[in-house]
């Protein structure tokens, strides 16, 4: 069983930054793939990026490609997403998620573990 919490979401204007944090309960977070997805107000929820064990490879989609990081701390149990160049379309709730085993890391229903989510609103 694992327990994620989002924290860092928030206001910014276009352009800026932040910084989305999921910490994790549990002592076995270095066994999970983490990954970040978002869900806009009458929209899909949408995969954003992930991360492997160690955090040696990194997967985006194409439209946060070269503006966001997504970064893990197993020390720390912590997976973070530090978000650049932020857009209005950017908006929405971003929620951290836990992956074990298999499955494609792409895909919302591969995961077993799901946080609260932190709101992200981005104005123009």
């Amino acid at each position: 069983q694992v327990q994620l919490v989002e924290s860092g979401g928030g206001l910014v204007q276009a352009g800026g930054s932040l910084r989305v944090s999921c910490a994790a309960s549990g002592r076995t977070f270095s066994s999970y793939r983490m990954g970040w997805f978002r869900q806009a107000p009458g929209k899909e929820r949408e995969f954003v990026a992930a991360i492997t064990l160690s955090g040696a490879t990194t997967y985006y989609t194409d439209s946060v490609k070269g503006r966001f990081t997504i970064s893990r701390d197993n020390a720390k149990n912590t997976v973070y997403l530090q978000m650049n160049s932020l857009k209005p379309e950017d908006t929405a709730v971003y929620s951290c998620a836990a992956l074990s085993g298999v499955g494609s890391v792409y895909l919302d229903y591969s995961y077993q573990y799901w946080g609260q989510g932190t709101q992200v609103t981005v104005s123009s």
